[in-house]
């Protein structure tokens, strides 16, 4: 198949998924890229597109084991067209469980035709210097094996025929899909004491959930605790303090401390 063009269609409010997706790309040494980002509020409601005559790349990244909702909404808004693509999950060093089967299907569901997935480790959204989950991943390391992935895709589109005689990609996952999305209302909260009222926090947040007026309000009900909003504050005024979510931090950390490789299926 001679196909020089790609896409990259990501969810990424921490950028995570973006690195390592713009590092496989790299690896396609193809003439034209384009990215769509669906991390903005607004691309809840964006016309959906229709896509053929491609190579697509979809990434999402793993919250409890699942694609976030909101990623899934937002992915299924495009229409392949007998489409090759390449789903990839980023996780942060636990597991990524069903993940990779969900945006596999997702994927299909939506009429392209996956030949190949990865899942990758990024730094967890709840890591920090105390509790260092994956802490600066995808690193250099993650990076050159993006670049290898990446080649090997090309590779394979050059050797095949066609679609029709690509096998179905099998990846690991089962059914029913793990369930991730039952989780308290719990969100970030803003030290007044040393915000500068910037608004980084709101212009980070995916689902519009933060308001920047004489005090920072966020909607706890629909917070996905991505933590893009503490992760861009500028003076280190949003922080998570939920006791129970502080609980579970310090569990991954101990419990998740070895380094995972990304885990390739072509």
């Amino acid at each position: 198949m001679n196909i020089r063009r790609a896409r990259l269609i990501y969810f990424s409010p921490t950028q995570t998924t973006k690195k390592i997706l713009e590092g496989i790309s790299e690896g396609f040494q193809f003439e034209i890229v384009e990215a769509v980002d669906l991390t903005p509020p607004g691309m809840k409601t964006a016309k959906p597109g229709k896509i053929a005559g491609e190579l697509v790349l979809l990434g999402a990244p793993v919250y409890s084991g699942r694609i976030s909702p909101q990623a899934a909404e937002r992915i299924r808004r495009f229409q392949g067209l007998h489409t090759p693509a390449v789903v990839v999950v980023v996780y942060g060093n636990r597991a990524y469980d069903d993940a990779l089967l969900e945006l596999r299907d997702i994927a299909v569901a939506a009429g392209f035709r996956p030949i190949a997935g990865a899942a990758f480790v990024g730094e967890h959204s709840l890591a920090n210097a105390e509790m260092p989950i994956a802490l600066g991943r995808p690193d250099q390391n993650d990076l050159e094996k993006a670049w290898e992935f990446g080649e090997s895709i090309r590779k394979k589109l050059e050797t095949m025929d066609s679609l029709d005689s690509a096998a179905v990609l099998q990846v690991p996952g089962k059914y029913p899909y793990k369930d991730g999305t039952k989780r308290p209302p719990v969100s970030p909260v803003t030290r007044e004491d040393v915000c500068i009222k910037c608004g980084q926090c709101a212009e980070a947040c995916p689902v519009g959930a933060i308001t920047v007026a004489d005090e920072v309000v966020t909607e706890a009900a629909i917070c996905i605790r991505c933590l893009a909003c503490v992760k861009n504050c500028p003076s280190g005024a949003r922080r998570m303090e939920d006791p129970g979510v502080r609980q579970t931090t310090k569990r991954l950390n101990e419990t998740c401390s070895a380094r995972k490789e990304p885990e390739i299926f072509l």
